[in-house]
């Protein structure tokens, strides 16, 4: 997920999971094969229907416009569907076996749908080396796709640099020590009330922390991807060094869910914090002219690697589509580099085809080239269907870890043992 629907995603309810009871037989929804023709040949014909959620689905019909005149006699009807009620929408769909031929899946719902066994296999005429590895495996369950990564985003580290030369960095930190260090000396030298703002727990706060955990070598998998594994070491010092920004004084913890407004970055209340891309837009709006000379983002700090959270959205075509290999050529052109780098001009949403970055439109901004840059390491949680369900977990204790200080290690304990009594769905 990403922008303001990653809040609102996390919150969603999981009922679907007791779906598979209901009329469609999921046990082997995550192990299915493609088995139609190479989707490649010929031209795609029929009526596909298609969903899409948010600012995506209204600005999607435009796009598919140049689809339906590259073949002829086809006909592409996008509906456009609120965030909101998106996955209650999916999930009534897939029981009444009415879903729509192709439709954009948030990542953090593929491994629910493909357990339902709703989703068709990616064929094999997809080439997955064109994608960033992070995002691709977005799109699998059980090692077998069922999509494409469509678009992505990851997060990095903003920071103003007026602010960083008064407190004496000229250049960007790498290191967890180099961040934590800067973020000191922007209280202590540059004027700043909090060095840094981060999540302070609660809904989403995961994306927060756990690239700090990636960046530390961190897997949140175990027994051969087959279990949750949260209370490692990796993840533990990466609990213990987020926390520390809260204990420290550093970070607010009393921040709300979204810690860093523009006006406190551009106050310089707040110089550093972590987000997506789309904040570039928005801090710059409320700088004003020449506020874009006055920040910039870096990659995120590493303790073995620099790693981060990948997100975004995935494109996939239903099992019970009327129009199967129309729907897959048409998300196949979808990934093409060009009409990425079309759809980046439209929407802002970043390509997740690493071919699509060499474009001048993403490589002339230094600062949208670096997402580019840590899209190359960055991870995605674990495409269990009940992550959504074990990360709310995650994030209630991880609340009492930055705003009470408790025990990163006992909390970490509990969400295993939870993560545990959930299971993986699978």
């Amino acid at each position: 997920m990403r922008r303001t629907t990653a809040i609102a995603v996390a919150t969603l309810t999981t009922t679907a999971l007791a779906l598979s009871a209901c009329g469609r037989d999921s046990s082997n929804g995550a192990a299915a094969t493609a088995t139609a023709k190479d989707v490649t040949a010929g031209k795609a014909t029929g009526t596909i229907t298609v969903w899409a959620m948010g600012a995506e689905g209204d600005k999607l019909p435009a796009l598919a416009k140049e689809f339906e005149a590259a073949n002829p006699g086809v006909k592409v009807e996008v509906t456009a569907i609120p965030w909101d009620s998106a996955h209650d929408k999916f999930t009534t769909a897939i029981t009444a076996n009415k879903t729509p031929d192709a439709a954009m899946v948030g990542t953090t719902w593929m491994g629910e749908f493909a357990g339902l066994g709703a989703l068709d296999a990616t064929p094999p005429a997809i080439d997955k080396s064109k994608f960033f590895d992070g995002a691709w495996k977005t799109t699998e369950v059980n090692g077998t796709s069922f999509g494409i990564p469509w678009y992505v985003e990851t997060r990095l580290v903003y920071y103003r640099t007026d602010l960083a030369k008064k407190a004496g960095f000229d250049t960007p930190p790498t290191d967890w020590e180099g961040l934590k260090a800067m973020a000191k000396a922007m209280q202590d030298k540059a004027g700043a009330k909090w060095g840094i703002g981060l999540q302070a727990g609660g809904t989403g706060s995961w994306q927060s922390v756990m690239p700090f955990a990636w960046s530390n070598g961190a897997d949140l998998t175990k027994d051969g991807g087959k279990g949750y594994n949260f209370d490692s070491p990796e993840v533990l010092e990466a609990a213990k060094y987020y926390q520390s920004y809260f204990t420290d004084g550093i970070a607010d913890k009393a921040a709300p869910a979204t810690p860093t407004t523009g006006p406190d970055f551009v106050s310089g209340k707040v110089p550093m914090f972590v987000s997506g891309p789309w904040m570039m837009s928005a801090v710059e709006k409320v700088g004003g002219a020449g506020f874009k000379d006055k920040y910039s983002v870096m990659q995120m700090p590493a303790k073995k690697s620099s790693s981060s959270f990948v997100g975004g959205s995935d494109f996939a075509v239903f099992k019970s589509s009327k129009n199967r290999d129309s729907a897959w050529k048409f998300v196949q052109w979808l990934a093409q580099p060009d009409v990425q780098v079309k759809w980046y001009k439209q929407s802002t949403d970043l390509p997740s085809t690493s071919e699509a970055w060499t474009d001048p439109a993403l490589q002339q901004d230094k600062k949208l080239a670096e997402f580019g840059k840590q899209l190359e390491t960055a991870k995605a949680p674990p495409s269990f269907s009940t992550w959504e369900q074990v990360a709310t977990a995650f994030d209630t204790e991880m609340e009492k870890v930055t705003k009470q200080g408790a025990d990163p290690a006992a909390s970490l304990k509990a969400v295993q043992q939870q993560a545990q009594s959930i299971g993986t769905g699978q």
